[in-house]
């Protein structure tokens, strides 16, 4: 992309974070779940594994959204079985978010997903050019943050 002549990361940046995006969300296609319920399961199930419990207000802070639209898609997750909810002891109104295997499952193919485009980004890079474009990556977000200073 070029908007002198010549051509700018930024332009470059932004392309290629739409090929990422296209390609990601393809795998969306094929599944039963949106991208924000996708995102949902693997909210849950990264805290699964931290050993932390997941309510609803977890959802509804960590996605920014508000109650009502947390209910709703927590709802349709529960109605299509991704998610049960589970009393929570000493607390009877406490509902905690507690995946299915068949979430788990979706978590699964998403993540493997992910991995392959990744793989498939970084064909022919060697691992010191991969240090190189983070340092590369690093010193632009240092240099945009000064920006807004």
């Amino acid at each position: 992309m070029s908007f002198r002549g010549r051509r700018d990361m930024g332009g470059d940046i932004k392309m290629i974070s739409n090929l990422i995006q296209r390609k990601f969300y393809s795998a969306f296609d094929v599944l039963e779940v949106t991208r924000t319920q996708g995102w949902i399961i693997g909210f849950i199930r990264m805290r699964d594994e931290a050993g932390l419990e997941t309510f609803q207000k977890d959802v509804e802070k960590a996605c920014e959204i508000r109650r009502s639209t947390a209910t709703g898609i927590l709802q349709l997750l529960e109605k299509r079985g991704y998610v049960k909810r589970q009393s929570v002891s000493g607390d009877a109104r406490l509902k905690k978010l507690v995946l299915t295997a068949k979430a788990i499952e979706v978590h699964d193919q998403i993540i493997a997903q992910m991995e392959q485009i990744e793989e498939q980004l970084s064909e022919g890079i060697s691992e010191e050019e991969k240090v190189c474009f983070f340092r590369i990556i690093d010193q632009m977000k240092r240099n945009l943050n000064r920006m807004g200073e």
